[in-house]
């Protein structure tokens, strides 16, 4: 009975959000358009809450899709979409785009027709603890956005009446972004699971080009061009797995079980695809021009999909990894991701421009993790993923808000905030308190990446744990500089969150809420869905939380409680002190000094652009990891042995 329901849902999920795409993309009444956006988005919700809901027991369950003429569709789509990203290149003469496109082509090409008689003997489907959690965070998460989008797109419009209003083709592009995302997670056959990785691909440079200027385009080219050259290694990865372990190792968990001896090269070359996908240096530069893009669309891509298609496909592999130099050395490119994006970070003022390097920097903490790939390191990147995921929507939704009120996204410009959008400001608050401050669970996953990574190869573990010390440390500078100014109050100020839509609302609260539960939701989530998962992949592990560390996370959750209270006490409008100088302050924002010169009074944070630059860290980071990831292909070259 669950096995009919089990496979009926997964490809309900994989093929429903196709059918507002479909209706979208010749739908014009903005009206209509908001029915099929909000029904669309909740049944894709409510079937991924569903899935999580099952019985999956401690197994995985696989199946095969009863449609014989299923690979040949896809072949037909693969080729249709390089026939597209060919024209489309050729067009601007990015050449390399074309030469990538055609190489993927003829490499899949290739695998098709030597695996044409023995991948359909692999299930094409599988479901898991692992692949329920991701289901969810696409369908709740990606709803929500989709949501979200309808009263905010209609704004951007209107602050951006020179650009084509394209919201049908946008709003569809979403849907397929959606099925795809769910094909990524469900798929067993690699070659099932590289036809949708490369549907993420299309559909990313398509919403990052979605404003049609010089900008956008070439940052939606270096988008495709850098997913492109990782995405090559997907296709040489299924040609090496049909050359030396043959057929029926095509699907994931026969691969896995076949352990490092078949699996080790193809699991490298699938990590380098979810390297370039995942943004980790020197990739990195794509996701942050994608923030040229409609707020909307950078929420996505960082938070439920894309992104998590990477770090997903890397987490997969993870057993793969465990005690193998190469897994290593996948952990210390994540790992210096992780450091340098952070204290590059420091320097940015640009509200988006911090969250697209932070979310890189989190990325490569999970690609550490995976690469360790102990059962304690692949539950720290889970939970990694589950936060990030719901924090980071949070607050890119909030900066998109903001930014639509106060006419800027600079960090800057949003003192005070607590006085004008107060809602909003305990939202924003709640989402970065839940990447870096206890008891939520980003900074828990660290505490036991810390203790996972003791436990990997020498000298590799400690190398990692000074990174990740580091890297968590200057974390705690750029959010605490973003929550001050949140925080100061130089005058009081109306409100004006009555100009907030309710598409906006019917996201942001979701969020804020799903954040808060989230924390008081992790001894169950890890009892019941991640634990049962390791003990699948690994066997029998040894206690995760301890009972005297899960009373400590319970006495730190009651604090949360005391967020609320104290922002309550905070805007209730009181007199304004004013403030002093070195100078006699003539009236609060105005002081003169011993000479007699009057001057403004103005309080901002220190970005220390010279100890932190930018350009120089992204060199550097980037020659390093090229280094790193010219030893991991030694390394595969001569056989998985360095």
């Amino acid at each position: 009975m669950y096995v009919d329901l089990y496979v009926e849902l997964l490809l309900f999920l994989i093929m429903f959000p196709l059918i507002p795409a479909l209706i979208l993309t010749v739908l014009r009444n903005e009206n209509l358009r908001g029915i099929v956006v909000t029904a669309g988005a909740g049944i894709c919700a409510l079937g991924s809450i569903l899935l999580l809901a099952l019985p999956v027991g401690q197994n995985q369950l696989f199946f095969t899709v009863p449609a014989p003429g299923i690979a040949l569709v896809m072949l037909v789509l693969e080729i249709l979409i390089a026939g597209y990203l060919v024209m489309v290149s050729v067009k601007a003469k990015q050449f390399l785009i074309t030469g990538f496109v055609l190489l993927q082509l003829l490499l899949i090409g290739g695998a098709e027709w030597l695996g044409l008689e023995g991948h359909a003997k692999v299930p094409d489907l599988l479901t898991d603890e692992f692949s329920a959690i991701m289901a969810v965070i696409i369908g709740v998460i990606g709803g929500i956005i989709c949501i979200y989008a309808l009263g905010y797109m209609r704004e951007y419009h209107e602050h951006h009446k020179d650009l084509p209003d394209k919201r049908p083709k946008f709003f569809a592009i979403l849907f397929l972004f959606l099925s795809a995302m769910f094909g990524v997670v469900f798929s067993n056959n690699l070659i099932w699971m590289y036809f949708f990785w490369e549907v993420t691909t299309l559909c990313s440079y398509l919403l990052i080009r979605y404003p049609e200027n010089g900008e956008a385009v070439t940052n939606a080219f270096r988008a495709l061009l850098y997913n492109l050259i990782g995405g090559a290694c997907f296709p040489i990865a299924i040609l090496y797995i049909l050359m030396n372990g043959g057929s029926e190792h095509l699907g994931i968990g026969s691969l896995i079980a076949a352990g490092p001896a078949i699996a080790l090269v193809p699991a490298c070359l699938i990590a380098i695809a979810g390297c370039a996908k995942s943004a980790q240096l020197p990739f990195s530069s794509w996701l942050v021009g994608a923030m040229v893009a409609p707020t909307p669309v950078s929420a996505l891509l960082h938070s439920s999909t894309m992104v998590k298609a990477g770090v997903y496909a890397i987490a997969r592999f993870a057993p793969v990894f465990d005690g193998q130099i190469l897994g290593m050395v996948i952990a210390l490119i994540g790992g210096v991701t992780f450091l340098v994006t952070s204290c590059i970070a420091i320097s940015q003022s640009n509200a988006k421009k911090v969250l697209a390097y932070s979310t890189i920097a989190n990325l490569g903490l999970i690609v550490a993790c995976a690469g360790v790939g102990t059962p304690e390191a692949l539950w720290a990147a889970i939970f990694l993923i589950i936060f990030h995921a719901i924090s980071k929507s949070l607050l890119f939704l909030s900066v998109g808000t903001v930014e639509h009120r106060v006419g800027s996204r600079d960090i800057e410009d949003m003192t005070g905030l607590a006085a004008s959008m107060p809602k909003v400001s305990l939202m924003m608050l709640i989402g970065i308190a839940g990447m870096f401050l206890a008891p939520f669970g980003m900074l828990i996953s660290k505490w036991a990446s810390i203790h996972a990574f003791s436990q990997a190869l020498p000298p590799f573990g400690m190398i990692l744990i000074v990174i990740l010390a580091y890297g968590s440390a200057v974390t705690v500078f750029f959010w605490a500089k973003w929550m001050g100014k949140l925080l100061e109050v130089r005058k009081w100020e109306e409100s004006i969150e009555f100009q907030i839509s309710r598409a906006e609302w019917a996201a942001l609260i979701p969020l804020t809420a799903l954040t808060i539960i989230a924390c008081f939701g992790i001894a169950p989530i890890s009892t019941y869905l991640i634990e049962p998962f390791l003990v699948m992949t690994y066997g029998p592990i040894s206690e995760l939380i301890p009972a005297s560390n899960l009373m400590i996370m319970l006495l730190m959750l009651a604090l949360i409680v005391v967020l609320p209270v104290l922002m309550v006490k905070i805007l209730i409008p009181r007199r304004n002190l004013r403030r002093y100088m070195g100078g006699v302050t003539v009236h609060d924002g105005l002081m003169e000094g011993s000479i007699g010169m009057k001057r403004e009074i103005s309080l901002s944070n220190l970005y220390l652009e010279d100890l932190f630059p930018e350009a120089g860290l992204s060199k550097y980071g980037s020659l390093i990891t090229i280094v790193l990831f010219c030893v991991l292909l030694i390394g595969l070259i001569s056989g998985g042995v360095l």
